[in-house]
């Protein structure tokens, strides 16, 4: 197991920073600096909520002709596919899958239901947001072998929906990218890499922020620390690139920062909100579970900083627990960089379901 320095020189090939509507719609617990064994939890029968993804993807599947089955469809364990997800623009990285831009209305529609299905209202709605800031972005930006816009975002199915059997879902394009994993009752994002660009603009005479409730609650949380909490908290003055990002599986990380074992109560309540403003994404049978195991985890999940903490500036923050890792980073690309976002979300024990369908094997 490689373990890795947040401040150790990474390689950058996997996250190159780009300049820039939607339409229709870690490994172990070596990752929290305490010696246990914490692991994502899990239970073994279907539930509901996976009954009602399931006959979503089914519905979904089956409005597709031949050939699009072949091309959404692969094997459950195929690694090169599982893998294949990046926050690149069409022209650097090649999606496989079927494209959005390929889809009819009726196609379109059925998928649009299937993440909502999976999803939190919140969680499709960033991700209708994330599609619709590349569209912006195509309108001001590109040129040459650079594709943006919605039209370049895939789906594809590792296995076939299953209640019972595990099965992923991908979806994801340029800043986006979600590996939704479902073992019967169980269903994670991990690893799901999010952001955007630009994070904030006006479409349809509205203003749309799509990290702008994270960033306030990591401000919130970082300034309410006393001095000597922030010592520890805050790590460096400049921001960094993400450590955990594509291409990093199976690797974990260091923690560092100021720990929640350290924090007052207020703290500590601010961190578990940043933590749900990424993690309920999912849906809310899910998450409840989910945020249940991450409370009981809290003490020995850590928070670092680095960059500047005034109201504004672009800082990189990280969370990092037992079984979650949390990376939110500003890119310079593009001039202003609080407007390019490139954010991580991991369970270092359960990546793709590793966990779970580890368990179900015993």
């Amino acid at each position: 197991m490689k373990i890795l320095q947040a401040r150790s020189a990474v390689k950058r090939t996997s996250f190159r920073p780009l300049s820039g509507l939607l339409v229709g719609l870690l490994s172990t617990c070596s990752v929290s600096c305490a010696a246990t064994t914490t692991t994502t939890t899990t239970t073994t029968t279907t539930d509901t909520q996976t009954q009602k993804v399931v006959v979503a993807a089914n519905a979904f599947r089956a409005i597709l002709d031949a050939t699009q089955k072949t091309k959404v469809s692969f094997a459950f364990d195929d690694a090169a596919q599982r893998v294949r997800w990046s926050n690149l623009p069409t022209g650097i990285f090649q999606r496989v899958g079927l494209r959005w831009g390929d889809l009819s209305v009726a196609q379109r529609t059925s998928l649009g239901t299937l993440l909502s299905t999976v999803l939190s209202a919140d969680g499709y709605r960033m991700v209708q947001q994330q599609m619709e800031a590349d569209e912006v972005l195509k309108s001001t930006s590109g040129g040459g072998k650079l594709i943006f816009g919605q039209d370049e975002y895939y789906v594809s199915f590792l296995g076939t929906p299953s209640s019972t059997e595990p099965w992923i879902l991908q979806f994801g394009g340029h800043h986006l990218a979600l590996n939704i994993t479902v073992v019967g009752a169980n269903i994670t994002l991990a690893p799901s890499l999010t952001g955007g660009q630009p994070t904030t603009y006006t479409a349809g005479g509205r203003t749309v922020r799509i990290v702008g409730q994270e960033v306030q609650d990591a401000l919130a949380l970082v300034t309410s620390l006393n001095t000597s909490q922030k010592s520890k908290a805050v790590i460096g003055s400049q921001t960094i690139d993400l450590v955990m990002g594509p291409g990093q599986d199976g690797k974990a990380l260091q923690a560092e920062g100021l720990p929640a074992l350290e924090m007052t109560a207020s703290q500590k309540t601010a961190l578990l909100k940043l933590i749900r403003d990424r993690v309920g994404a999912v849906n809310t049978d899910d998450l409840t579970l989910r945020m249940a195991e991450l409370e009981k985890n809290l003490d020995k999940t850590y928070f670092a900083w680095y960059g500047p903490t005034t109201a504004g500036s672009a800082a990189y923050f990280r969370v990092t627990g037992p079984t979650v890792l949390l990376e939110f980073s500003p890119q310079q690309m593009g001039g202003d960089a609080t407007n390019h976002i490139h954010s991580m979300y991991r369970d270092p024990t359960n990546d793709y379901g590793a966990n779970w369908i580890k368990l179900r094997k015993k």
